[in-house]
């Protein structure tokens, strides 16, 4: 057993753990392909539009920016294996109201419960930390965060291979397997953590920050239909902006706030946060349209009747891009300097939304498009880490990641609705699908944010930055 307070074990842990850890990893992966290539078969099952079945997505990413902080502060001590546990069954829950056939509503209600699921990684993370040994411990953790970013690469084909033949719901069954198999497997072998201090959870800074971004997307994904000036609309933004107002300023007042943006002080800091904002949103943009563009018919002059199938196997070489950019990101470093490595990977991820939104007039053009976006995007978070350590005390490192998850996620979802909705601009009325120049802005909105972020790194970033160990 664990000493109170102690890093790592006395004892062995459980010969199955690690692979257990990494099972929990892949099923985030098995929630996140879940979304972005199933969308158009998710509207034709339960006759809705694109955008509104594009919730199913968003709503997954926008539960998941608010529950990561908080489950991770109710794990933080003696419960953890409890709130895994927990979570676990929301996951398993929310899943079986996604794969039975209720309506878009319950599914959107299902895909919210799974969203909790996103939070899993990071306890795994703190669970291999406190109950293995120190070099186990570090493996254990590079290899969740890569199980993350190569088992989407997987998930996505396999998904969408599965709703191929027995339809958008059978996936979602896929999906509720694949989280009681993690419940049961959980309840066996993980362990209980060592015995710490509780800490306060701010319910306050949770309520504030889901209601902010809630009540933000639903305008920005519903204005095109509802009118951007109808009372409705207006009287969301203004919710939004008063929530996300008093959020920030709780967060700054709080004594034990859910979210330090203290931690965002400094120019190094700053940046590596508006980075995982500007490259989360930019990221989703092409996540939640490439796969849409892919299934659009040829009849409408640009897109390529691709199958499910084809449309998640399009992602396939973005995710294994994103695991190799890991491994180049180092050198890189070594090479031009850590306050070059961010600017170099946004503009690889630039030149990627360039390509989809220029150069697309054969289906291998996406494929090549989406590994040099995959490119980017893996360089430019593997060079956030790296940032935060030189710009935080050690021991607030954790919290300032925490911090930096949150506004990926942020970016996530802001990407996933501002997709659905550009496209809902570009769709002439009465049209099924949208105009080529839909996804032509699309990528030129991801260029913008991939632009804006290389002049606020050079001109944030100070000219000497220390390298991370």
């Amino acid at each position: 057993m664990t000493q109170p307070g102690a890093g790592t074990t006395t004892t062995a842990a459980p010969p199955a753990l690690v692979p257990v850890l990494i099972y929990l990893a892949m099923l985030v992966a098995v929630i996140s392909s879940l979304g972005a290539p199933l969308i158009p078969a998710i509207a034709e099952a339960n006759d809705v539009s694109v955008t509104s079945a594009q919730w199913a997505l968003t709503v997954t990413l926008v539960v998941g920016a608010v529950a990561s902080p908080v489950i991770g502060r109710l794990g933080d001590g003696r419960h953890r294996r409890t709130v895994v546990l927990v979570v676990l069954g929301v996951v398993v829950l929310g899943s079986v109201l996604a794969a039975l056939p209720l309506g878009l509503g319950w599914l959107v209600a299902g895909r919210a419960l799974q969203g909790l699921g996103l939070a899993v990684t990071p306890l795994a993370i703190a669970t291999a930390r406190s109950a293995l040994p120190p070099d186990r411990a570090r493996s254990t953790a590079a290899a969740l965060s890569v199980t993350v970013a190569a088992g989407l690469g997987l998930g996505y084909p396999l998904t969408g291979l599965i709703a191929e033949l027995g339809g958008v719901h059978a996936a979602f069954w896929f999906g509720a397997a694949a989280s009681a198999i993690a419940l049961v497997a959980a309840a066996v072998v993980y362990p209980r953590p060592p015995a710490t201090a509780a800490r306060r959870l701010d319910l306050l800074g949770a309520a504030l920050l889901g209601i902010g971004l809630t009540a933000g997307l639903l305008a920005l994904g519903e204005g095109e239909q509802w009118g951007w000036t109808s009372p409705v609309v207006v009287g969301l933004v203004a919710l939004s902006l008063v929530s996300l107002a008093a959020w920030v300023v709780w967060q700054l007042r709080a004594d034990a706030p859910l979210v330090d943006l203290r931690l965002a002080r400094g120019r190094t800091a700053a940046t590596a946060h508006v980075g995982a904002l500007l490259i989360g949103l930019a990221n989703y943009l092409l996540l939640s349209s490439v796969p849409r563009l892919a299934q659009t018919p040829e009849s409408t002059g640009y897109g390529f009747g691709s199958s499910i199938v084809v449309a998640g196997l399009i992602l396939l070489p973005f995710s294994v891009a994103s695991f190799a950019a890991g491994w180049v990101a180092r050198p890189l470093d070594r090479l031009v300097g850590a306050r070059w490595v961010l600017p170099i990977g946004a503009l690889v991820l630039a030149v990627g939304e360039l390509l989809v939104g220029f150069a697309r007039t054969d289906l291998w053009q996406l494929f090549a498009a989406m590994a040099v976006a995959g490119l980017g995007v893996g360089t430019t978070f593997a060079a956030l880490p790296g940032l935060i350590v030189t710009a935080v005390p050690a021991g607030e490192t954790g919290s300032a990641m925490g911090l930096n998850q949150v506004m990926r996620y942020i970016g996530f979802a802001v990407g996933s609705a501002l997709s659905a909705t550009v496209l809902e601009i570009a769709t002439p009325a009465g049209a099924g699908y949208p105009t080529t120049g839909g996804y032509t802005g699309i990528a030129v909105i991801g260029c913008g944010a991939c632009l804006l972020l290389v002049v606020l790194t050079l001109a944030l970033s100070p000219r000497r930055t220390a390298a991370a160990a």
